[in-house]
């Protein structure tokens, strides 16, 4: 009798207005590719092309073939709406001016 040993990981995707965190019970070896397939996001959320995600563990970006271990939440990025240097200039105070 063979023993398959299961593990516990997350995968979660927040689009603009929703978001998605499941937890699945898959073998020991799964891969990034592997929780993704299995969580139904793609399904939920049929814009998302497996193929062109960016992806990560817990804020690492990881690729597909990456392998998950208990407890890993898998994450899936949104592309970035503006470069988070001129957000931060955007929302810095202007300088003040010097009189002479």
């Amino acid at each position: 009798m063979e023993i398959i040993n299961l593990m516990t990981v997350e995968c979660a995707y927040a689009a603009e207005n929703s978001q998605y965190l499941i937890a699945l019970k898959l073998v020991n070896g799964a891969t990034v590719e592997g929780v993704i397939r299995a969580s139904g996001v793609l399904e939920h959320y049929p814009e998302l092309v497996l193929e062109t995600l960016n992806v990560g563990i817990f804020g690492q970006k990881k690729a597909m073939t990456d392998v998950v271990y208990s407890g890993d939440r898998v994450e899936i990025y949104r592309p970035l709406l503006i470069n988070p240097m001129e957000a931060r200039r955007l929302r810095a105070p202007a300088p003040k001016r010097r009189k002479f």
